[in-house]
């Protein structure tokens, strides 16, 4: 089964990301495909390359980015969330004239096009959050 996932929560403020995370990991253990992870609303927090979680907790956006250098996952951020939320890749951080970029290793910025692209592709979409 090919699977399309949607992120809609923070990192840190539900169990949202984390159960989205062992989703994932699971249907991929289990030899489903995973088209593309898109991280909508606040789940774009969960590509910042700056959170720095206690020693004692656990880094999801880490989690997420060696999932993808693991399983060469498609990890989305949308381009107009992420910027409200001032989350910049080193293309829209030139664009937009700011000083640095903060994306964790494994996401990319994009259009929600790439969401609809994902769910068309895939023979299910799962949203998490809401």
């Amino acid at each position: 089964m090919r699977f399309a996932i949607q992120i809609n929560e923070g990192p840190y403020q539900h169990q949202t990301s984390d159960s989205a995370y062992q989703f994932t990991l699971a249907a991929l253990e289990k030899g489903h495909e995973v088209v593309r992870v898109f991280f909508y609303h606040d789940g774009v927090n969960n590509g910042t390359r700056l959170a720095t979680p206690p020693q004692d907790d656990r880094d999801i956006t880490g989690r997420w980015s060696e999932l993808a250098a693991a399983h060469g996952l498609d990890l989305v951020l949308c381009v107009a969330a992420a910027q409200k939320r001032g989350i910049v890749d080193e293309g829209e951080m030139r664009r937009l004239g700011k000083d640095a970029d903060n994306i964790a290793p494994g996401f990319r910025i994009s259009g929600l096009g790439q969401l609809i692209e994902a769910a068309i592709v895939a023979d299910r979409l799962v949203v998490f959050g809401d």
